[in-house]
């Protein structure tokens, strides 16, 4: 590679690893003070105000916290912000987007085939869903006050609404990732647009000597609930690129739906535990269902071809290039597939294979025959947005080819 190249490699992994990091610390903080005020009791002797305590031990040390329903009577010399962790998440997070799908948008944004929308107007959509979103959300929430149970439904079809239309403009692994750019804006944007500026309203009250409207603290609350139910949502779209029978399905979108329900009955279960009110255990089992029918989705949204032999592990590299289909397998990727995964990668921005996966030869066909099976034969994560056009005649060729393989593979097995 050259030097740029690697420069544009490391700063990559320097983004990626900035966005980790303050999400990790944004999570940490805001399932600690949903656990925190869950689990708070009210004491039997306490100053004016407070509504609940908690001893806390950790680090060898004890903690003693206790929470005003509204704001302490007056202000305190120090008061450390929780924000930062938040903004820079989601900050991050933008130039990540940025930085793989708007500029690598003719590989990963705009599926060519489903739907060939212009780069520069997929952009553009990609940037009014982020913002609309979030205001017809933020509306809901206004709309609805304190009706939380039917809030939360109601986010919940709006959410799976956003995923179905995600689903029909882009790629299914950018849809995927844009409904976790969503939910994640909700949540930056409720601590930037609502909880900050509540909690500074109420600041400002105490300076001035009036007395704080308890509302800001509830409405506060409210949306600091939400974000604890959508992480582990989010934290899993986020992941999704990694699971090609998952984005890359025409059923992408129900199953990114019921994500949100599974995120939401585990979170339901420690937030139940932390609040001193019960184990639901039901909520496990409703969590198995759930990965059931997700994991029933991704394979009804595979390629249903002719019959597979037995699945039997480990066919050697023999067995694929002695497969049926091989030379039509062999001739699909030297078209689709190796201008970005050979010895002389010519595509735009490439000087060497994609993460270092060569399809220039059957030997090398054969020791990458897995992935080429599940990315470009069950799914269509590959080509990135089918930028190559390949075939439903040429995936079909490598799912015969695959299952041929192991089929071979079976019978040597038998024999011996």
């Amino acid at each position: 590679m050259t030097d740029t190249v690697i420069l544009l490699e490391a700063a990559e992994a320097a983004l990626r690893w900035l966005h980790v990091i303050t999400a990790v610390a944004w999570i940490g903080s805001s399932f600690y003070f949903i656990a925190l005020d869950l689990g708070l009791r009210r004491p039997s002797v306490a100053p004016d105000g407070v509504s609940g305590e908690r001893w806390q031990v950790h680090g060898g040390g004890f903690y003693h916290i206790q929470k005003y329903t509204v704001a302490p009577p007056a202000l305190p010399e120090r008061l450390v912000w929780f924000k930062w962790e938040s903004y820079s998440t989601w900050l991050s997070g933008f130039v990540l987007l940025v930085w793989v799908y708007y500029a690598g948008a003719e590989l990963y944004l705009v599926d060519h085939v489903r739907r060939p929308l212009a780069e520069p107007v997929a952009i553009a959509l990609s940037l009014v869903s982020l913002v609309l979103g979030w205001l017809v959300y933020d509306r809901c929430c206004r709309a609805m006050g304190s009706h939380d149970g039917r809030l939360m439904i109601v986010v919940f079809l709006l959410l799976t609404m956003a995923g179905w239309l995600y689903s029909e403009l882009f790629t299914g692994r950018a849809a995927l990732l844009h409904l976790g750019a969503l939910a994640a804006t909700f949540m930056s944007a409720n601590v930037f647009f609502v909880i900050i500026p509540n909690q500074k309203r109420l600041v400002a009250d105490l300076e001035a000597g009036r007395t704080p409207d308890a509302a800001l603290g509830r409405v506060a609350k409210q949306r600091s609930t939400h974000n604890n139910y959508l992480t582990l949502p989010v934290l899993f779209l986020m992941l999704s690129s990694h699971y090609p029978l998952i984005f890359a399905n025409p059923y992408n979108w129900l199953i990114a739906s019921l994500v949100f329900a599974l995120g939401a009955v585990i979170r339901h279960f420690f937030n139940s535990r932390h609040a001193g009110v019960g184990s639901p255990w039901w909520t496990w089992m409703v969590a198995v269902l759930l990965f059931a029918a997700m994991v029933g989705l991704s394979q009804l949204g595979t390629r249903q071809l002719e019959p597979g032999a037995a699945a039997t592990p480990g066919p050697s590299a023999a067995h694929f290039l002695e497969a049926r289909g091989g030379d039509e397998v062999q001739l699909a990727l030297l078209m689709r597939c190796v201008m970005c995964h050979g010895e002389h990668a010519n595509w735009p921005g490439l000087n060497s294979a994609a993460r270092a996966v060569w399809l220039d030869s059957p030997e090398r066909i054969a020791i990458h025959a897995r992935a080429v099976y599940l990315q470009a034969g069950m799914s269509d994560a590959m080509p990135p947005g089918n930028r190559t056009h390949m075939t439903t005649a040429e995936r079909a060729a490598i799912v015969t080819w695959y299952r041929d393989a192991r089929a071979r593979k079976g019978r040597d097995a038998d024999e011996s």
